[in-house]
């Protein structure tokens, strides 16, 4: 128990004193916002600070911090220390950065922040793992709540049902503008997922002597075994995302971006998000850990039903929680995919629309960009859902090309961060875990074995490469913040970067 205290009390100190380094990193003045300056009634819309940050929650929980912190888990309270250092240290900081770099872009996607800082080669490779991660995402988060939805009705309506009902309403939600139906059920939604984490914490605590938490010294244990023997590097900080570090993120903060009054609320809007969800992570990781201990057959095996991880809340929130808890983790758990599917898709389609510099504000150049993308959703979802084993095949992809974009969206802050001359030396401060970040995903796409590159490439070969590799990126970084004057620009010149650094009164 004291392992889970101990981390919790690091999160929540770790954002009340690294996110005000970070704010002075970024300097946030009184210049407009685009919700202030450029409002068009259907994504750029000012919103309250507090109504800002639960969406923003809800946009980036998912189920990921759910689903991820519960197959973490298997690694055994190791777990509590990436939630912890990697939400503080990299997560927080990234969807923080992502934010406030796109509000003074006025409400710029991660894409085309990357041409800007970092050139338009980046900006391609950028848009297409973009495109393809919130596909995915969107397909993810379909399956996993209808299976739940049909759980909770007792099959008296099938999930197949279910999904046509949600695939609807990400395509209503995708198009209609952003404070019709996110900024008024959202707030609803967040004291519900609040309240499921403390139903949680609370069903951890009472069931303390048939379901004791684990420690990471004393009462530690390792069910990776369970799970193929993998190693916890790479593959923890890659299935364990959304909570600590995800990628998917940048892709959220900018749409919230659009919505924010000043930038000075960015700090509790996007650092606080973060860390409320690695709070969320930790509770779950902490008692599917609880549960593993006793359980380890049926937890695996609930792991692995139909719908992935959806039927281990389901299992875990009976066990430890009564009736009563059951309902409101189940409802929780199907509020966050939701909430995320459908921004996902959003996003997706902003993006798709800067690309093609279509106007958005009209509804019919809204579902032009939809469409297609809601057909190749709707697609996948059907193929996840006709086979059971393919949720793990959707999530091992997910994981690595979700933390492919992290990393990504980390070097993209760097540059940023290095073409303003009083904050060059403080790059280090993302390029240091955008380092480990690249690291973490040149290793797992050589050493992951049930993808391609995994296959054919033995383990001792695959991790010195991949940090090898990591080690020439970051080698290069390091050339460009202290080489010669003729040397320091090499990154793209955006034009009027002087006067977008200049407060807007």
């Amino acid at each position: 128990m004291w392992t889970f205290f101990i981390a919790l009390a690091l999160l929540i100190g770790g954002y009340f004193i690294y996110s005000r380094v970070s704010e002075k990193i970024f300097v946030p003045d009184g210049r407009a916002t685009p919700a202030m300056h450029c409002p068009d009634g259907v994504d750029i819309t000012p919103m309250p600070k507090w109504k800002a940050f639960l969406i923003e929650l809800l946009n980036i929980a998912g189920t990921g911090p759910i689903f991820g912190a519960i197959s973490g888990a298997l690694f055994g309270p190791i777990v509590f220390l990436w939630i912890v250092f990697g939400c503080i240290l990299g997560g927080a900081v990234h969807d923080y950065f992502s934010g406030m770099i796109s509000s003074r872009n006025t409400g710029a996607s991660i894409v085309k922040l990357s041409g800007k800082y970092l050139g338009k080669a980046f900006e391609i490779i950028m848009r297409f793992f973009s495109i393809v991660l919130l596909v995915l995402v969107t397909a993810v988060f379909v399956v996993s709540p209808s299976t739940l939805l049909e759980t909770l009705t007792h099959g008296s309506v099938v999930a197949w049902v279910w999904m046509i009902i949600i695939l609807g309403y990400y395509l209503l939600s995708a198009v209609v503008p952003i404070d019709k139906i996110i900024g008024k059920a959202y707030p609803v939604f967040g004291v519900i997922l609040i309240a499921m984490a403390l139903a949680a914490i609370i069903g951890i605590l009472c069931h303390q002597g048939t379901y004791p938490m684990l420690e990471i010294i004393g009462n530690f244990k390792d069910f990776s075994a369970q799970n193929g023997g993998l190693p916890w590097w790479p593959f923890m900080l890659t299935t364990v995302a959304c909570g600590a570090v995800s990628g998917f993120h940048a892709t959220q903060s900018p749409m919230i971006a659009k919505c924010i009054k000043s930038e000075k609320e960015g700090r509790q809007v996007f650092y606080g998000a973060m860390v409320a969800e690695g709070v969320i992570a930790l509770i779950w990781a902490a008692a599917a850990m609880a549960f593993y201990h006793v359980n380890e057959a049926d937890g695996w095996q609930s792991l692995n039903a139909v719908g992935g991880s959806s039927a281990s809340v389901y299992t875990i929130a009976s066990t430890l929680l009564g009736p009563f808890g059951t309902v409101l983790a189940v409802i929780g758990v199907v509020i966050c995919p939701i909430t995320s599917g459908d921004t996902a898709l959003r996003s997706c389609r902003l993006i798709v629309g800067e690309w093609l510099h279509l106007d958005q504000k009209k509804l019919k150049n809204r579902l032009i960009l939809t469409l297609p993308l809601f057909a190749m959703v709707a697609g996948i979802s059907l193929w996840d859902f006709m086979a059971p084993s393919n949720f793990g095949l959707l999530w091992r992809w997910f994981a690595w090309s979700n933390q492919l974009l992290a990393a990504a969206c980390l070097w993209v802050i760097t540059g940023y961060l290095l073409q303003d001359g009083h904050k060059r030396i403080r790059s280090l401060f993302t390029a240091i875990p955008a380092f480990l970040m690249t690291a973490v995903v040149i290793t797992y796409i050589l050493a992951e074995p049930n993808i391609a590159l995994g296959r054919f490439i033995p383990a001792a070969v695959a991790y010195p490469l991949g940090f090898g590799v990591s080690v020439l990126i970051f080698g290069f970084y390091l050339f460009v913040l202290f080489a010669p004057l003729r040397w320091k620009n090499w990154l793209p010149k955006p034009p009027g970067d002087a006067k977008e650094e200049e407060p807007i009164n």
